[in-house]
């Protein structure tokens, strides 16, 4: 297989709705089936919530504002200890500090923070990992010509990863990708997943008859054509 393309801020929603209709979930069948009536290649549409988990988003949203509550709570004592300093004021401070951090943690967990705190390399790597070990997972890379091509829209990270076989990757240059990266986006930027994912397959069909043609009477379907969910 082969990296292709990774289309990035595509602001879709992140949250719970990744149970569509099936009045959706057939809408995007039927797109696939349309697509691949004109082409040997086997396309994979998928959709996740995240590519990763992002721990290390929450331990610094945690400790970023434990030190923030730490900081206000020392530049304004005087507010807080009229009468100075008590043995019980200090037990007091570490408490609120451990409170902030536990917040904070909490807050790490938030799609807006993760993005926010996670460098952008780090969203593409995990991404990458998520859309090949999905390859692997559903056997795109086990069509007879190698031709598969997975679809991947990856909520969190605002980011759509296209990645073909060796087959088709050796005979489309990865800027001709753009194409389906930017159909596709021109769905989700108006908030409908189900239209940009459609419309990025309309895409990749088109682009997918020229380079791997059908062959009458010789075009099976070997793969499904229904859309992966994960969470």
């Amino acid at each position: 297989m082969a990296e292709v393309i990774l289309g990035e801020g595509v602001p879709v929603e992140t949250g719970e709705r990744l149970e569509l209709t099936a009045e959706e979930r057939e809408r995007i069948r039927l797109t696939v089936h349309a697509a691949e009536q004109h082409t040997n290649a086997e396309i994979v549409p998928m959709i996740v919530r995240r590519s990763g988990l992002y721990r290390d988003a929450q331990h610094r949203t945690g400790l970023l504002l434990s030190l923030v509550v730490l900081t206000l709570m020392l530049t304004t004592e005087i507010v807080w200890l009229p009468w100075g300093w008590h043995g019980s004021n200090a037990a007091w401070l570490v408490l609120v500090t451990i409170a902030a951090y536990g917040v904070g943690v909490w807050l790490g967990t938030l799609a807006p923070c993760i993005r926010f705190l996670t460098p952008t390399d780090r969203m593409h790597h995990k991404v990458r990992l998520r859309a090949e070990r999905a390859f692997t997972k559903y056997a795109v890379s086990q069509t007879r010509e190698r031709t598969g091509v997975l679809i991947m829209v990856s909520l969190l990270e605002h980011q759509i990863y296209v990645l073909a076989d060796q087959s088709i990757a050796q005979r489309v240059p990865s800027e001709r990708w753009s194409s389906v990266v930017e159909a596709a986006i021109s769905g989700l930027t108006r908030g409908d997943i189900v239209s940009g994912l459609c419309q990025g397959i309309q895409a990749c069909g088109t682009l997918l008859a020229e380079v791997c043609p059908g062959r009458p009477g010789d075009n099976p379907n070997e793969l499904s054509n229904e859309l992966v969910i994960e969470s």
